[in-house]
C-alpha cells in the first residue's frame, strides 16, 4: 500500500474488525493539504456501544482470574509487536502524520513511547501483586484490590498514542477489560494499533469504537455496567462527562486542559541546549500539547536574553507539511482550533502587545491553504488578555517579566489550571522549593513538556487540570478497588499474603 492509497478503519468488538451497524462512515482530511483525503473510519452508532460494552464485560472474570504475571507477560508481548515490523511502523507514522498534521519524527516518537509504556507497566506486576497485612488485635487484617470491570478509554486527538499508553496498559494490568474511543480528528493510525494490540489479546479484552462523540458518548460513558471512566480532552467536555458517570455513581479520572506556567531565575543557565528544551516545551506538535510551556515568566535581569535566544530559535524552524524531511513543524491539526489561535493573536494585537511572528515557510502557497501558523511569541502582554488566562493549544507564547520569586509564584498560580510547570536554575534546592510553591500536578527542572515527563510518576493536575491520576504505579491503582479481608486477630497469624 502506497501512502497516497486510502486507508480505511473499522470497529473492534470481540476480536472481529467490522463496520458499525449502520454501514456509516467518516472522512479524515490532511491538514497540510486539506482537499487530500486521507481514508474513512467506521462511524459507531449506541447499538455498537451496546455490543462493545457486552463483549469487554463477558471477557472480563477470566482476564480478571490471570495473574499480575500472566498479564504483564500479554503486555510485553503487545510491546514488542507494536514496533517489531519496520515497514508497519513506518506506514502506521506516515498515515498518523498525514492525517494529524505533525512531522514524522514525533508520529515515530508516538508509537515508539506507546510499546514503552506497555513495557514499564509490566515491570509493575510483582509490586501489584503483593497485598498488604496489618496484624495484630483486634483483628488480622489483608489489604488488597480488585479491577473494577469494564473501563471506557477516551482519547484526544493531540497526542492519541502517546495517551493511550497512559491508560491502555494501565487498565489491561490491573485486570480491567476496555472500550476504547479514539477522537474523530485523528483516529486511523490509532485505530490500526488498537486492532493490532486487540489481535494479541483475547477477544473482548480491548474494545474499540470510531465515530462521533455525539452520538456514542453519552451512551459509553452512561453505560451502567461500565465501571470505571478515563477521559482525556477539554475542561468543557470533561465537566460533561462527569455529569454523565455520576447518573451510574462511575468513577471517573479526568486529564483536561493546562495553562503551564515556566519560570526563568536569575542565575538559569541560556546555553543553546536550554533554548533548544524551551523551544519544544513550547512549541512541539505546534504547541498542540496539554502540557506544553504556555506562559514563561522571566526574571528582569534575563528578559531580553530571553527573548533574543527564543527568537533565534523560532527564526530557525520551517513550517510546512509534516512529511518532508526539512519540516520541523507541521499544521495544526484542524481549521476551529486554529480559528481559535488567530483570534487570540488578534486580541493581543490590538491591545498594544508585541508579536514576533518567526519561522521560515518554503511553501507560501501550501501555507496560506493547509491550517498553519508560524510560531509566534507574546511580548509582556496584559495578564487579562486571552493569550495569557487561556489555553491556546497552540503555536504562540507569551513572555513575561518578573522582579521577585514571590511575584513569579503569584503569577504562576494565577490561573484555573494547575497541570504542569517548570523552574530554570542551576540551583536545584532553589528550584525544588520554588516547585514545592506551584499549584500544579508535575514540576520539570529546567526543561518542559513531553521530552522531559517521566512515565513512572503519576501524571495529572489540580484545580480545572482533572481529577485523578495516569501513569505510574497509582495510574494502574485508578483502576481498581480496595478489598480489605478481616478476622479476628489470631496468635500465629492465619491470613496469607502469598
Amino acid at each position: 500500500m502506497t501512502e497516497q492509497q486510502l486507508t480505511e478503519t473499522e470497529l473492534f468488538i470481540d476480536g472481529v474488525a467490522r463496520p458499525a451497524s449502520s454501514g456509516n462512515r467518516y472522512e479524515l482530511y490532511n491538514p497540510a493539504r486539506p482537499e487530500e483525503l486521507v481514508g474513512h473510519a467506521a462511524s459507531a452508532d449506541p447499538e455498537d456501544v451496546e455490543l462493545a460494552v457486552d463483549a469487554a464485560h463477558k471477557a472480563f472474570p477470566a482476564w480478571a482470574a490471570l495473574s499480575y504475571r500472566e498479564r504483564g507477560e500479554q503486555l510485553r508481548e503487545v510491546a514488542i509487536a507494536l514496533t517489531e515490523d519496520p515497514v508497519d511502523v513506518d506506514f502506521r507514522s506516515r498515515l498518523f502524520c498525514r492525517e494529524h498534521g505533525k512531522i514524522l519524527r514525533e508520529t515515530h516518537l508516538e508509537i515508539s513511547r506507546l510499546g514503552e509504556r506497555f513495557s514499564q507497566c509490566a515491570d509493575y506486576a510483582l509490586r501489584l501483586a503483593r497485598d498488604e497485612l496489618v496484624s495484630g488485635p483486634p483483628f488480622d487484617t489483608l489489604i488488597s484490590r480488585q479491577p473494577r470491570g469494564v473501563a471506557a478509554l477516551i482519547v484526544p486527538w493531540n497526542w492519541p498514542l502517546a495517551i493511550l499508553g497512559a491508560k491502555l496498559p494501565q487498565a489491561l494490568i490491573a485486570g480491567n477489560t476496555v472500550v476504547v474511543k479514539p477522537a474523530n480528528n485523528s483516529s486511523l493510525a490509532t485505530t490500526l494499533t488498537l486492532h493490532r494490540i486487540a489481535a494479541l489479546l483475547p477477544p473482548g479484552v480491548v474494545n474499540v469504537l470510531t465515530g462521533s462523540s455525539g452520538r456514542i458518548g453519552d451512551p459509553l460513558v452512561g453505560h451502567p455496567l461500565v465501571r470505571k471512566v478515563n477521559f482525556t480532552g477539554s475542561v468543557e467536555v470533561g465537566r460533561h462527562v462527569m455529569k454523565i458517570a455520576a447518573e451510574n455513581i462511575t468513577p471517573v479520572t479526568l486529564e483536561l486542559g493546562g495553562n503551564d506556567a515556566g519560570i526563568i531565575l536569575d542565575d538559569a543557565k541560556l546555553d543553546p541546549e536550554a533554548f533548544r528544551r524551551l523551544y519544544l516545551g513550547a512549541f512541539m506538535s505546534s504547541g498542540q500539547v496539554c502540557m506544553a510551556l504556555k506562559r514563561l515568566y522571566v526574571h528582569r535581569s534575563r528578559y531580553e536574553e530571553v527573548v533574543a535566544g527564543l527568537t533565534a530559535e523560532c527564526e530557525r524552524q520551517v513550517i510546512g507539511d509534516g512529511l518532508l524531511p526539512e519540516t520541523t513543524m507541521g499544521p495544526m491539526n484542524n481549521a476551529k482550533q486554529l480559528g481559535v489561535i488567530r483570534q487570540m493573536l488578534k486580541e493581543a494585537e490590538e491591545a498594544g502587545a508585541d508579536l514576533r511572528e518567526l519561522g521560515q515557510v518554503p511553501d507560501p502557497e501550501l501555507y496560506d491553504k493547509g491550517y498553519f501558523q508560524r510560531p509566534v511569541l507574546v511580548l509582556d502582554p496584559d495578564p487579562y488578555l486571552s493569550v495569557v488566562k487561556d489555553e491556546q493549544f497552540g503555536p504562540l507564547l507569551p513572555i513575561i517579566p518578573f522582579d521577585t520569586e514571590e511575584e513569579a509564584v503569584a503569577m504562576a498560580n494565577d490561573s484555573i489550571f494547575g497541570l504542569c510547570s517548570s523552574v530554570w536554575t542551576e540551583d536545584r534546592d532553589r528550584a525544588v522549593s520554588l516547585a514545592r510553591k506551584l499549584e500544579a500536578g508535575y514540576t520539570y527542572i529546567n526543561a518542559h513538556g513531553p521530552s522531559a515527563q517521566d512515565g513512572r510518576g503519576p501524571f495529572g493536575g489540580f484545580k480545572q487540570s482533572g481529577i485523578g491520576r495516569n501513569m505510574g504505579y497509582e495510574g494502574i491503582v485508578a483502576f481498581q478497588g480496595y478489598h480489605c479481608i478481616s478476622a479476628p486477630a489470631a496468635p500465629s497469624g492465619w491470613l496469607d499474603t502469598e
